[in-house]
């Protein structure tokens, strides 16, 4: 794959990335506030609806050139790799900056997506939608 190849899906890859962090911060944010949910649990909730809402349009959008499996088949594959390592991922990092560090659940999420998105581009692009 080209450069301009991979930099062109890096780029839609962080515009769906984005709306994934728009879906998380509000699901998280609503969660805390209204249903007093601990924060992981909160956090656990918000992430899946952030999966959710990314394999849709990476599907649609960022490897819409890379249709050769069944949508079952690569959902499957989404949560087994970027699923599990965005929960694991964000939970961990949570817990780190949250419960031992004590920054804000807000701040905090920020942070762990930002983490998590780096090895998810790989795990989607080599694994998920090949």
């Amino acid at each position: 794959m080209r450069l301009r190849e991979i930099l062109s899906r890096w780029m839609r890859f962080n515009a769906v990335g984005a709306t994934g962090v728009a879906v998380q911060t509000i699901t998280l944010f609503a969660l805390l506030r209204m249903t007093g949910l601990h924060y992981l649990a909160a956090t656990a909730i918000a992430v899946e609806a952030s999966v959710i809402n990314n394999f849709i349009w990476h599907r649609k959008w960022t490897w819409a050139d890379r249709r050769r499996s069944s949508v079952a088949a690569l959902i499957v594959r989404f949560h087994l790799t970027s699923g599990a390592m965005s929960l694991a991922g964000n939970l961990l990092l949570m817990w780190l900056l949250v419960g031992r560090v004590g920054l804000n659940a807000t701040l905090a999420n920020a942070a762990t997506i930002a983490v998590c998105s780096l090895i998810n581009f790989a795990l989607s692009d080599r694994f998920v939608f090949v």
